[in-house]
């Protein structure tokens, strides 16, 4: 297992990459409908810190794999296997998740995680024994998430006794949070990895188009919901289409920059990039949930109150317009999206919930769609201007320069 080029080219996901992101489609969606379900019920605040919490450990057990596999992917016989027995712990973690969100109880979530970083622990280790280069670089590694799953397993065991207070379970658990974020900076101080930025860059795309389908799926659910109840009204039609409308320009905005050739060129900035991902794919997912209680309450009455439902699509849209415009900035030179239009625009989308009493929550759906559409299109415009302004640029110094 030796390191494999930063700049390899053609670096792309491989299928073993594709087949371990499809065993998260099914942790996603757990979570998501068990979110909408208590947005549904009109508890969505108290049900906001189990989704959030269930949802690290989905993403980061994405990210440790990820950013593994992007320096080691050596694609033999036991890197499959290790790799597949994570795989099989994102399962278990699915199962749990009804339990953790519903009632609490971690104790399938923990048992989950604790599988896949077993087979993300060996796989340090071999890296540790066969890469001589970057053996303590691996051993860290190996040490940092060792440590950190045995706190984890702590946690549960401190809770589940009744040793720990329900007040202090929250803190604890920032605390295990802050320490897994840790562990890369630390392990990485020894000698970097060779992470590939465009394939970086690339896995994010991807998960951000798994999680933009948990979406999809999730407005399905609510359209059978509403279609239950035997009547198709136009608040149904206006959200459904709205809430597709939506999606369609969140991934526009994503993929307005290709962040392998900045990752490139600012590799120290690849951690607030990458954790800045998790506002971006937790934000994808709560949209998810709330557009499917949105459409869902146009055909019959949910619990949760016509602001409430509009907040629950609001938040998540102005949440993913400011990170992603932070995180776009992080590695880009030239300004993608101007802080002015994304500002203008969160400010918009908070404040239409409390228009809900009168334009309904379709209205609201609606005009969130709208600024997003506004902002795509602005965003493109701008672009464009600059394009022919540079072009323009470039021509007048090649015709003063075949003057001289």
């Amino acid at each position: 297992m030796s390191a494999r080029a930063i700049d390899e080219p053609h670096r792309v996901a491989s299928q073993l990459e594709l087949l371990f992101d499809l065993t998260f489609v099914v942790a996603v969606a757990a979570v998501t409908a068990e979110f909408a379900h208590g947005i549904a019920d009109g508890h969505g605040l108290a049900g906001l810190v189990p989704f959030l919490e269930v949802f690290f450990a989905i993403w980061w057990a994405w990210m440790n794999f990820t950013w593994f596999a992007s320096s080691y992917d050596t694609d033999d016989v036991p890197y499959r296997l290790l790799t597949m027995v994570q795989m099989g712990g994102v399962l278990v973690l699915a199962v749990g998740v009804p339990a953790a969100a519903g009632h609490a109880d971690f104790g399938v979530v923990t048992l989950g995680y604790l599988i896949m970083r077993i087979g993300l622990v060996g796989q340090w280790l071999r890296a540790g024994l066969e890469d001589r280069t970057r053996r303590r670089t691996a051993l860290r590694y190996a040490a940092g998430i060792s440590i950190a799953q045995v706190a984890w397993v702590l946690r549960l065991f401190l809770v589940e006794t009744g040793i720990l207070p329900s007040s202090s379970a929250l803190p604890f658990f920032a605390c295990l949070v802050v320490l897994e974020l840790a562990v890369p900076r630390w392990a990485e101080r020894a000698r970097p990895t060779t992470w590939h930025p465009h394939h970086i860059a690339e896995r994010y795309g991807l998960f951000t188009i798994i999680l933009l389908g948990e979406s999809v799926l999730a407005v399905s659910r609510g359209v059978e919901g509403a279609l239950e109840a035997g009547e198709v009204s136009s608040p149904f039609v206006v959200i459904a289409v709205s809430g597709l409308v939506l999606l369609f320009a969140h991934w526009w905005l994503y993929f307005l920059v290709q962040a392998g050739e900045g990752l490139s060129d600012r590799r120290h900035r690849s951690y607030l990039w990458g954790y800045g991902h998790y506002g971006i794919f937790a934000a994808l997912a709560a949209l998810g949930a709330g557009l499917e209680v949105a459409v869902e309450q146009s055909g019959h009455e949910v619990e949760a109150s016509p602001p409430a439902l509009g907040y629950a699509v609001a938040i998540p849209v102005g949440l993913y317009l400011t990170l992603l415009w932070a995180v776009h900035t992080l590695v880009v030179a030239d300004r993608v999206i101007h802080p002015g239009a994304v500002l203008a625009g969160v400010t918009g989308i908070l404040l239409l919930p409390l228009a809900s009493p009168w334009i309904g929550v379709a209205g609201v759906v609606a005009s969130i769609a709208a600024i997003c559409v506004l902002l795509v299109a602005a965003t493109i415009a701008t672009n464009a201007g600059g394009a022919r302004a540079g072009i323009r640029g470039h021509d007048a110094a090649s015709e003063s320069s075949g003057e001289s």
